[in-house]
C-alpha cells in the first residue's frame, strides 16, 4: 500500500515541488496545507503516514506546534525549514522529529529522507510494542550484566535501554567517551539477545588502515589485488546469523560507508574483486565517542547512515557522572589486581578515595583501572594511602600567528604525539604509557603513528 503523505507547506511553489517529487516515487500526497488548523482538519479525515511540515507557516501556530500533535497521535514527521537559526532549530529537534529538510529541495535528499523517516517509525512502534510488553520486575537484574560495575542512577538507565532493545535485531548506536566501557556494554546486549550462540565479530574501525579496511570488513577473492594470493572471508561475512560490532564507526572513510549503509538495506555484501552478492544475516552494533551529528554537518559522515545507525542510541555516562559507582570499581579493581601482582592490599584509605572522588577522570573507567594497577604496585603495606593523579602542565597561551604559520590538524596531530611519547620515554602501552595518557586504546595509536609516519626509534634519538 502507497505511504501516505501530508504535505504543511504555506509556499505554492515549494509546495508543488514536493508534491511532483513524491508523485514520481509512488507516494500518495493525501492534500497540502497551508496553516495549522487545515492541516488538523486534513489529519483527522486522511489519517496520513507521514507529515512534512514546514516550521514558519501562515497564522499564530507554528510547525513546532503541530508537531507536539502529530507526536502525541504518533504520526511520523519530517521539518522542512529554510531558517537555520540555531535557537529555532534547537526548539524543533525537541519534538524529536524524523529528519529535516532544507530549502530549496534536492529531489535525492527528500526521497532519501523520507525512507529513512519510515524506517525510523517502523522501528520506534516495534520497540514501543515491545517496552509496553516488558514486565515491571524485569527493570533491572545485575547479573544480566556481568563484568559492568556500579549501580548508579545513570548506569540503570543504560541496563534499562539494553535490556528493551537487546531482544531485537534493531541497529544500535552506542555513544560515550573513551574509557566507558562501550565494549562491555556490547558484550551484555549480546548475550541478552536472540543471537546470543552466534557469533558476535568486533572490529575497530580506527585501528584498521585505509587500504585494507575494505578487505577486512567484505572480504576478497583471490587475485582481487596484489598480494592477494588467497579467497579471504571478511567480518561481515564472519558474524552471518550473528551480531558485528563496528568499534569507533566515524573512522570510516566515506566509499566504505556507502558500502555498510548496503548492507544495512539490503543485508548484503560483495567481496573485493567478487561479482556475485552475498547475502548475510547480522544485527549490527557500533560505537563511537564522536558527535556524529556534527560529522554530518560537516560532510564527513553520511546522513542516510547516521540515520540508520542511530534508530536505538545509548548514551554511556562518563565517570565525571556517575561518582557514586567509584567506591565499587576501585574495590573491584583492587581485588582483581592485588592477587595478579602479588600483593596483599586490602583496601584503599579515605582520604585516598576522597582524591578520587574529587578528580574529573577525563580518562573515564579505564583511567581509574590503570591508577589504581599502578598504585598496587607502588603501595608498601596493606592499604593505598595516596593516589598519583596525572599532574598536566599549564598551556602557555596562544601566541598571535599569521596565515604562514598555520599548521594542518595532522601537523598538530604528529607534534602532540612524538611530544607524549618522549614524555613516556618511547612506552606506548600499559601504566604511564602514552596510550593511556592520550585517552587512546593501544591498537589505536599504533594505527595513528604508522598513518602519520611516527617511528618511535625515530622519537627516541
Amino acid at each position: 500500500m502507497k505511504k501516505r503523505i501530508l504535505i504543511v507547506e504555506d509556499e505554492f511553489v515549494e509546495a508543488n515541488n514536493l508534491e511532483m517529487i513524491l508523485h514520481r516515487a509512488g507516494y500518495y500526497v493525501c492534500d497540502i496545507a497551508g496553516y495549522v488548523t487545515k492541516a488538523l482538519e486534513i489529519i483527522e479525515r486522511e489519517k496520513p503516514d507521514l507529515v512534512l511540515l514546514d516550521i514558519f507557516l501562515k497564522g499564530k501556530l507554528t510547525g513546532i506546534d503541530l508537531a507536539k500533535v502529530l507526536k502525541e497521535k504518533n504520526i511520523a514527521f519530517v521539518y522542512l525549514s529554510a531558517n537555520s537559526n540555531k535557537d529555532i532549530l534547537a526548539e524543533a529537534k525537541k519534538t524529536e522529529p524524523y529528519g529535516f529538510l532544507v530549502k530549496p529541495f534536492r529531489e535525492k535528499d527528500v526521497l532519501v529522507t523520507i525512507d529513512i523517516a519510515n524506517y525510523l517509525h517502523e522501528q520506534k512502534l516495534k520497540l514501543k510494542f515491545r517496552s509496553e510488553h516488558v514486565a515491571k520486575d524485569a527493570f533491572v537484574q545485575h547479573r544480566d550484566f556481568e563484568g559492568i560495575i556500579g549501580k548508579s542512577q545513570a548506569l540503570n538507565t543504560v541496563f534499562n535501554h539494553i535490556k528493551l532493545v537487546a531482544p531485537t535485531d534493531t541497529s544500535v548506536l552506542i555513544l560515550g567517551e573513551s574509557g566507558t566501557g562501550k565494549e562491555r556494554l556490547v558484550d551484555s546486549l549480546h548475550a541478552q539477545s536472540l543471537r546470543k550462540s552466534r557469533p558476535l565479530i568486533k572490529v575497530n574501525c580506527a585501528a584498521l588502515p585505509a587500504s585494507l579496511i575494505e578487505s577486512e570488513l567484505f572480504g576478497h577473492e583471490k587475485g582481487a589485488f596484489t598480494g592477494a594470493y588467497d579467497r579471504r572471508i571478511g567480518k561481515f561475512e564472519q558474524a552471518d546469523t550473528g551480531t558485528i560490532f563496528l568499534d569507533e564507526v566515524g573512522e570510516l572513510p566515506l566509499d566504505l560507508q556507502v558500502k555498510l549503509l548496503r548492507v544495512l538495506q539490503e543485508k548484503e555484501i560483495e567481496r573485493v574483486g567478487g561479482k556475485n552478492t552475498i547475502k548475510v544475516d547480522i544485527r549490527i552494533v557500533a560505537a563511537t565517542n564522536r558527535n556524529l551529528e556534527t560529522e554530518v554537518a560537516n560532510g564527513k559522515f553520511r546522513m542516510d547512515l547516521f540515520y540508520r545507525l542511530n534508530v536505538f542510541p545509548i548514551a554511556v555516562p562518563p565517570l565525571r557522572t556517575r561518582k557514586d559507582d567509584i567506591p565499587v570499581l576501585v574495590a573491584h579493581f583492587i581485588s582483581h589486581y592485588a592477587p595478579k601482582l602479588g600483593k596483599d592490599i586490602e583496601r584503599i584509605s579515605d582520604e585516598a578515595m576522597k582524591t578520587l572522588m574529587n578528580y574529573n577522570w577525563p580518562g573515564n573507567i579505564r583511567e581509574l583501572e590503570h591508577l589504581i594497577e599502578r598504585s598496587i604496585l607502588l603501595s608498601p603495606g596493606k592499604i593505598i594511602t595516596s593516589v598519583l593523579l596525572p599532574i598536566f602542565e599549564d598551556v602557555p597561551p596562544v601566541k598571535e600567528i599569521t596565515s604562514v604559520g598555520i599548521k594542518t590538524m595532522e601537523q598538530n596531530e604528529v607534534e602532540h604525539i612524538v611530544h607524549v611519547l618522549k614524555i613516556c620515554k618511547g612506552k606506548i602501552a600499559g601504566p604511564g604509557g602514552a596510550a593511556e595518557l592520550l585517552n587512546l586504546p593501544y591498537s589505536t595509536l599504533v594505527s595513528r603513528m604508522k598513518k602519520l609516519g611516527i617511528k618511535k626509534e625515530n622519537v627516541l634519538r
